[in-house]
């Protein structure tokens, strides 16, 4: 089974389409293959995706291949998650969270 079947990733020229202009709110994940805590969040994204899905999407930016899209958002440290709805972020947080507060985070910003 492919244990990221509910993440979707983007890109520099994707990431307006499918975060900017989403219809729902976006949890962005900005992260790269050689962080180990940015993989250790892999499946605590997944949860949430699966979790909430149909409310909320929830992408991955690789920040190595994606500089332009890292670079406008200020990515210094990964991994950096942001909640982006209607095209503003509205919270950001940086480094490795436990599922809880992932979910307070995602429960806030779908009110």
């Amino acid at each position: 089974m492919n244990t990221q079947e509910h993440l979707k990733s983007v890109n520099d020229a994707s990431f307006d389409v499918e975060v900017l202009n989403a219809e729902r709110p976006t949890l962005v994940d900005f992260w790269a293959p050689w962080c180990g805590p940015c993989r250790a969040m892999g499946p605590v994204l997944e949860e949430i995706a699966r979790d909430y899905e149909g409310h909320l999407n929830v992408v991955k930016v690789n920040v190595d291949e994606n500089p332009k899209t890292s670079l406008l958002y200020g990515v210094r440290s990964i991994p950096m998650l942001l909640v982006i709805r209607e095209g503003e972020v509205r919270e950001t947080r940086i480094g490795m969270l436990p599922r809880e507060q992932l979910a307070a985070i995602v429960d806030r910003n779908l009110q």
